[in-house]
């Protein structure tokens, strides 16, 4: 007899139990090896809702750190040569990142509405107080510029610095109401009020005679106008009539013409006109692939103007090398790649121009500041975001990154996110795990324009 195989006894006419049915593999959950698998998984990082908002926060304070490090070692051999303690113009500095670090969070953590509710009253003291530097007795001259009040002790204020600010805002709310009611599909409707506003703050400014402060003023200016999808023809227009007036304030000022003829100098000249310049360029050029160490500076020693704030740069390179300056542009580009992110993923008018126009502030004034230490660009006199010496620059600065990083938690999935960070072992909405969101807009909603222009087919969902 050949023996029958082991079975367990069941009834007659029972139904037999289905076998298990193991799910189906998600779609892109199996991720391949080697070179392509890491490119895979580096791609989803760098997508995931909160990856603006890291890199805005993380790379605002990042700036701020090493510039503090940076202003501590550039300042010291100026504050001894004028009879100051060598830490004279570090703790100022300290004491600016401090308050500024207070407005990065008040300004992160202050609803939209409010923000845009400060536009106006910004606006206005922006305006009283550049008026009042003109009054004798107040405003005071700083290297040929008539743009600073005194406030008493050695802290001084330049309002041209918190004016970019007033303008940003200021402009993105003006506007988002007019995006609102349809009414940006007409150029005068685009250009005025903005374009006025923004005439009588570079007047105020070039009474002064900071024409650094006026190009950075009117690189917002179209920055707004290309975010509200101004025509080819009209933005050409207003960049024509730029340029021309421009062309006119340099060529009718000696001062601003010789600067032109430093770009790409390797000789400071008769009367030495390029010597800032130049030692810009031996500083970097001496710095090497790593730099001659924090501290070592040779041409801080009273070779080089102003170490501290407008060619921190330079100090940089020579003591950190190419490293040092590649990392900082590094964090500044990261910053700028947030700030579009934000400005293009948002549906909010106000968030979209707001985000932008605080992009375009710091992107062009790193720009203009970098441009200008390595010779390409004539110097401005512009110091370097977040990074030089001074208060009156940071604490706006520092209050437009807390804007960024406002409106990067905004996003309903960085909302998401924020909020499920903590409950990693619960499950999720509707039976989900907690780590898997569900974005607005994904594959069975709308999908999203990742674009930061006006969108002229539709009007805003409202959804926030």
């Amino acid at each position: 007899m050949t023996a029958r195989s082991a079975k367990p006894p069941t009834a007659r006419g029972a139904p037999r139990q289905p076998a298990p049915v193991r799910p189906p593999r998600r779609p892109g959950s199996r991720v391949p090896r080697g070179p392509r698998g890491l490119f895979e998984r580096a791609k989803g990082t760098w997508d995931r809702p909160l990856t603006a908002y890291y890199l805005v926060l993380g790379g605002s304070l990042l700036i701020t750190a090493l510039g503090l490090v940076m202003v501590f070692s550039a300042s010291q051999i100026q504050a001894l040569q004028s009879g100051l303690s060598s830490t004279y113009f570090f703790s100022k500095q300290l004491i600016a990142a401090v308050l500024g670090t207070v407005l990065l969070l008040i300004g992160s953590r202050t609803p939209v509405r409010l923000h845009r509710a400060l536009a106006y009253p910004l606006l206005l003291v922006s305006i009283v107080l550049m008026c009042l530097v003109q009054v004798p007795g107040i405003g005071q001259e700083v290297n040929g510029n008539q743009n600073w009040i005194y406030l008493g002790g050695p802290f001084q204020l330049q309002p041209s610095e918190f004016a970019k600010l007033a303008l940003v805002l200021w402009g993105a709310d003006l506007l988002a109401r007019k995006s609102e009611k349809n009414m940006l599909t007409q150029w005068k409707h685009m250009l005025v009020p903005l374009v006025p506003m923004a005439l009588l703050l570079l007047g105020l400014i070039m009474l002064g005679g900071d024409m650094g402060t006026a190009l950075i003023l009117t690189a917002v200016l179209f920055g707004l106008l290309w975010l509200a999808g101004a025509p080819t023809r009209l933005f050409a227009g207003v960049f024509a009539a730029a340029l021309a007036a421009g062309a006119f304030l340099v060529l009718t000022n000696p001062n601003r013409l010789s600067r032109l003829g430093c770009i790409g100098a390797t000789d400071p000249g008769t009367n030495d006109q390029c010597w800032q310049a130049v030692h810009g360029i031996y500083a970097l050029a001496s710095g090497g692939w790593f730099g001659s160490g924090l501290g070592a500076s040779v041409e801080k020693w009273g070779q080089l103007p102003e170490p501290h704030t407008d060619f921190i740069f330079a100090v940089t390179g020579e003591e950190l090398g190419l490293a040092g300056t590649l990392s900082v542009l590094a964090l500044f580009a990261a910053l700028g790649y947030a700030g579009i992110r934000v400005a293009g993923r948002t549906e909010d008018p106000f968030v979209r121009f707001a985000a932008g126009g605080v992009t375009t502030w710091i992107t062009a004034q790193a720009v203009i500041n970098v441009g200008a230490v390595l010779g390409l660009l004539p110097i401005a006199g512009v110091p370097l975001p977040l990074f030089s010496y001074g208060g009156s620059a940071l604490l706006p600065t520092m209050f437009a990154v807390g804007l960024l990083i406002a409106f990067a938690r905004s996003d309903p999935a960085a909302r998401a996110a924020l909020a499920q960070r903590p409950a990693s072992g619960r499950r999720g909405p509707r039976g989900g795990p907690a780590g898997v969101l569900r974005i607005p807009g994904g594959a069975s909603g709308r999908k999203r324009e990742k674009t930061m222009r006006r969108r002229t087919s539709r009007p805003p969902s409202g959804e926030r």
